[in-house]
């Protein structure tokens, strides 16, 4: 089933809208999608070579390569929604559900961060004022940009 739906990019300070707008594009798109993010790929069976590294064992049952399908397309559409200056660093990750986690660690932030930018939006909130010559056009429009921030 092919989306009309635009896939939309992740931007820096909107991971929580991007999430939940991604959460709605894959569980329309087809559920096993979310569910894969979500739980994990259960069918898929590793082992190890002779130097300890882990592979993957091809998928030997019809339902194991639907599954292993199902991951694939959940880790491209995951990767095709983040910003290109991002995507070396996270096509290397394995599974769509360590992807999901890395993507939310690297824009979601930190307790810490959150809290910072609170500070600084609401410094920048109660120092806001009009000059005369900056016009109320202009005034409104910075109004706007600080209020979106928030």
């Amino acid at each position: 089933m092919v989306s009309s739906v635009k896939l939309l990019i992740l931007k820096k300070g909107e991971y929580t809208l991007w999430s939940m707008r991604m959460e709605q594009y894959l569980t329309n798109t087809d559920y096993g999608l979310w569910q894969v993010i979500m739980n994990g790929d259960e069918f898929v069976q590793t082992t190890q070579d002779d130097n300890g590294v882990e592979i993957k064992v091809p998928p030997k049952t019809a339902q194991a390569i639907l599954a292993r399908q199902i991951e694939r397309k959940a880790k491209s559409i995951l990767l095709l929604a983040i910003p290109n200056e991002y995507q070396l660093r996270f096509h290397t990750i394995k599974d769509a559900k360590s992807l999901w986690a890395a993507i939310k660690s690297r824009f979601d932030g930190n307790v810490e961060s959150k809290k910072m930018q609170k500070t600084v939006l609401k410094q920048q909130f109660k120092n806001f004022s009009v000059s005369d010559p900056e016009g109320l056009d202009k005034a409104y429009d910075k109004f706007q940009k600080l209020i979106s921030l928030i």
